[in-house]
């Protein structure tokens, strides 16, 4: 069975000559696909990118991506002279070198005098880092997806068990005696009996033909076994299959109220209260598959 839970959780580390980054994903139940990003500011205008990542790969699911990026150290800071400060030493010592009291300065002497030589933040290139970032960024997407896959493993197996426990239930109802046509009839020749003194022959046909037809269960139980079928056929197939699933536990849950509306039985009414709960199980599970 290969459906995918819609809840997960994805980190990376990642890194390069520019920086050390972190891509944290989480992902929780949703209608349709919502995601929404944290990036450091410089990075802002990558995100369309991302998104349209995020959008190949997932189809339903409520995402939060938060990127956290440190520069490097070594990239941190550049060297920058400060030339008007450099200027102003010259001139405060030329009167001093036109009268040979002092050497004229030399640019080694310069730069040892403090506040000449200074440190610049370098601005780091966001254009170096996209592919890069892009590349990392689709790992934790893949990542992603195998733990809402793992997860969703779970939850086939258990739709899968509920399933197969409704087709059993099924069976039991199809070979009721009571749903017998003899127990029918019998039935019917019972309820003839109390009603033939009061009833007219010919109301009393048309309610016996009434009675035999709300006895009759046989169209539920075609079509609940119908639902089943399509239900372990989507837990087979690829691609986003809750909302369809969500669906057929509305079709499921129609049919077996009907069933149980029929029932004249108690072990019928047994059988569709326990199929009532599995359906139930089977909504709130599909309400977690993308």
């Amino acid at each position: 069975m290969t459906i995918s839970s819609m809840t997960g959780f994805a980190r990376l580390e990642s890194s390069n000559d520019a920086g050390d980054w972190v891509w944290e994903i989480r992902s929780v139940n949703g209608r349709g696909l919502d995601v929404r990003f944290k990036l450091p500011s410089f990075l802002s205008p990558f995100e369309d990118g991302f998104r349209k990542q995020v959008k190949s790969n997932f189809k339903r699911g409520n995402l939060s991506v938060n990127l956290q990026f440190e520069k490097s150290s070594a990239e941190e800071t550049g060297l920058i002279v400060n030339t008007d400060l450099a200027k102003d030493i010259i001139q405060q010592f030329k009167s001093l070198v036109d009268e040979g009291l002092v050497a004229k300065p030399s640019v080694s002497g310069l730069l040892g005098v403090r506040g000449v030589l200074q440190s610049k933040p370098i601005e780091l290139s966001a254009d170096n880092l996209q592919q890069p970032l892009t590349d990392s960024f689709e790992v934790a997407l893949q990542a992603l997806m195998l733990a809402r896959n793992n997860e969703g493993e779970g939850i086939a197996n258990s739709l899968g068990n509920a399933l197969d426990r409704i087709e059993h239930l099924l069976e039991l109802c199809a070979n009721n005696p009571a749903l017998q046509l003899t127990a029918i009839k019998q039935r019917l020749l019972q309820q003839v009996q109390i009603l033939s003194e009061t009833i007219p022959a010919e109301r009393l046909a048309q309610e016996a033909a009434i009675l035999a037809i709300k006895a009759d269960i046989n169209e539920e139980l075609d079509r609940l076994r119908n639902h089943v079928i399509a239900a372990l056929q989507l837990l087979k197939s690829e691609g986003a299959v809750g909302r369809k699933l969500e669906f057929l536990s509305q079709e499921f849950n129609r049919e077996v109220n009907t069933l149980c509306a029929k029932s004249s039985n108690q072990q019928l009414t047994d059988a569709g209260l326990e199929m009532k709960t599995l359906v139930e199980q089977i909504r709130e599970q599909a309400a977690n598959v993308e």
